[in-house]
């Protein structure tokens, strides 16, 4: 068996070996928004869109004019995916059709968002990573060239959740992205020829990458996973032109090493204090402490500052680590040439659940009050909805998005978030009907903002779990969890939504359901048009306004990738997503996992059994254009 057999089946079996009876998921009204039960699939509009939109803008500073290119998977600094092009719209996106696929041959995840850059797009796969440059002044975009990282294939056998890749940015004549054995790469985006190579992690201490890394001036900002394996977690910022590691902050850890100075200036009393990093941790549980940061990250040029969330602490058993555990779960404001922390504001203290905080943070102006207010707009995995003063950290408002039992409210004021006690993890118990469930009200699928309906389109799913905490003991390179999970549909049955919030007013406008969860990113575009994809393969184009469905197509595989919008050498517009069933969610289908077993893939295979009955492994792009 190989090592990597051998990993797969730590993950599958003595990772979660409990076994634990599930029961239906009960219903808790006065923490659930609009009941949609028995109404699936379907759509259901809960508040009036203003006839002049709500009101939200994107930061001026963080976008730029429309220029038919997607040089970075989230379009700009605002992280708003929004694409201005207006030949494909709301009257005749119905005649959209293919124009072009190619088939990369990986089976595995496919969550990656193709680049363009001019007349070339560009595509990374799954492991084993590799790069293609398709020439898209050539009919069918025929392959220019393709770049083979070789990462080391152990790399395979750390990776919780798949051997995902989020995608690549562009800059300076250079495509650059993260291999899932901890290596940073820069390509000539003319020739295919490798520029230079970092290596960062360690896949022996169970570390491994796969986000996408944002470029900002000459900085390189990338972080590292494995919250599951008591990895420490880190972003650092590396040399645009060498390679050379210019910074690292660490996420756990004393001040001098987390880039906590004189300048660091929290918003709350909670996050306020010297070396927190070693503090709210027993011992020297820190170091093995998890808090990676394999997200998204954004950025304000106005305030010179990057914004991203840190992930899980581990192990999820919370008896093995109490205190607030910082810098886990925490939002973070940093200076991008060197680190240095602005300020933190840490959304789940001590997390009970697994509610990383690495989820997207769409740059926003809001009529807020009879003023402007700049807020960074995140859906958190706890199930609220968080609008955060970018400039102070100070939490705008924090308002319930899903179907909340693990918590009843979030104190503006304070910052706290108000913990339901009888949801509480307790060793020798195990605790039923948790809402949302460790994948959250949403993971790390992209939400998408138009600035002509003022709604953010959130992709997200409705699930809840049981669990029981376990003992653990942390092993370098092996599963540090200590939980019996199950996961399982949330109110409704339905496992998926896309809902239409309201930054403004701070609620849903409309709200689709979905079979299963929506793991794919979202689109949207100046055609009114948002765009998503289904796990059962389903790429679907809504009205943004409405939620209608317009349009939609069958692919070859389930769909957990990002769309994007670009305009081709020919004037025209395109839309282009990767089909390819994979990820923690669709783990049963790439690997291969018995649907009988409700413990594997860290308790999803019970809510996702289903899955393989609509859909087979894949892993093609599909490009659309209107004929």
């Amino acid at each position: 068996m190989s090592d990597f057999s051998r990993k797969s089946q730590l993950w599958i079996g003595a990772l979660l070996g409990g076994a634990l009876a599930i029961g239906g998921c009960s219903v808790d009204a006065r923490r659930a928004p609009p009941s949609t039960e028995g109404q699936q699939p379907h759509l259901v509009t809960e508040a009036a869109l203003p006839a002049n939109g709500t009101g939200a803008e994107i930061e001026g500073a963080a976008t730029a004019p429309e220029d038919g290119q997607w040089v970075r998977p989230a379009k700009d600094f605002a992280s708003s995916r929004y694409s201005g092009l207006t030949e494909i719209n709301a009257q005749n996106v119905g005649s959209l059709k293919p124009a072009w696929t190619f088939d990369t041959g990986v089976r595995k995840g496919a969550e990656g968002a193709p680049l363009v850059v001019g007349g070339t797009m560009y595509l990374v796969t799954p492991y084993p990573n590799v790069l293609y440059a398709f020439d898209l002044t050539k009919p069918g975009a025929p392959v220019k060239w393709s770049y083979h990282p070789r990462p080391l294939p152990s790399a395979q056998g750390e990776a919780c959740c798949d051997v995902v890749n989020r995608g690549a940015a562009y800059a300076d004549g250079k495509i650059v992205y993260a291999t899932l054995d901890n290596t940073v790469v820069a390509v000539n985006a003319a020739t295919g020829v490798e520029v230079w190579r970092t290596k960062l992690g360690d896949i022996a201490k169970g570390e491994t990458m796969t986000m996408a890394p944002l470029i900002v001036k000459d900085r390189v900002l990338v972080g590292n996973r494995g919250g599951e394996l008591g990895v420490r977690g880190w972003v650092k910022g590396l040399d645009l032109a060498t390679g050379a590691v210019t910074w690292t902050a660490l996420n756990t850890g004393p001040d001098s090493v987390v880039l906590i100075g004189s300048s660091f200036k929290p918003f709350y009393q909670k996050d306020r204090g010297a070396n927190l990093g070693v503090e709210t941790w027993p011992g020297t549980a820190w170091q093995t402490g998890g808090a990676g940061m394999w997200g998204w990250i954004s950025y304000d040029p106005a305030l010179d500052l990057v914004f991203y969330g840190t992930s899980n602490p581990g192990p999820w058993n919370p008896e093995q680590r109490p205190g607030d555990n910082k810098w886990s779960a925490t939002m973070f404001a940093r200076r991008p040439g060197t680190g240095e922390a602005v300020w933190a504001y840490q959304m789940n203290p001590h997390d009970l659940h697994d509610y990383d905080g690495v989820n997207e943070n769409l740059l926003l102006d809001i009529p807020w009050k009879g003023a402007r207010r700049g807020v960074l707009l995140h859906p958190d995995r706890n199930g609220y909805m968080y609008a955060i003063d970018r400039a102070t950290g100070e939490v705008v408002y924090a308002k319930p998005y899903v179907h909340i039992t693990s918590s009843d409210s979030v104190n503006v004021a304070t910052g706290e978030i108000a913990l339901n006690p009888a949801k509480e993890p307790r060793m020798g118990h195990v605790v039923r009907d948790i809402c949302p469930a460790a994948p959250g009200g949403k993971d790390w699928q992209p939400s998408a903002f138009s600035p002509r309906t003022g709604l953010v389109y959130v992709p997200h799913q409705n699930l809840c779990m049981d669990e029981e905490p376990t003992s653990v003991s942390y092993i370098a390179g092996t599963p540090y969890v200590g939980m019996n999970v199950r996961i399982k549909p949330g109110i409704g049955g339905n496992r998926g939504f896309v809902t239409a919030w309201d930054p403004a007013a701070g609620r849903a406008i409309w709200r689709i359901s979905e079979p299963f969860p929506v793991w794919s990113g979202a689109l949207a575009t100046a055609g009114d048009v948002v765009f998503y994809g289904t796990m059962e393969g389903w790429f679907k184009a809504v009205d943004a306004r409405t939620g209608k469905l317009l349009w939609k197509y069958k692919t070859s595989s389930g769909i957990i990738g990002q769309p994007i919008a670009y305009r081709g050498p020919d004037g025209k517009e395109y839309i282009a997503v990767m089909s390819g069933v994979g990820g923690w969610s669709g783990a049963i289908v790439s690997g291969n996992l018995d649907a009988l077993d409700s413990s594997a893939a860290l308790g999803f295979v019970n809510a996702m059994h289903d899955l393989p009955t609509v859909t087979p492994k894949g892993g093609t792009l599909y490009v659309f254009a209107i004929r």
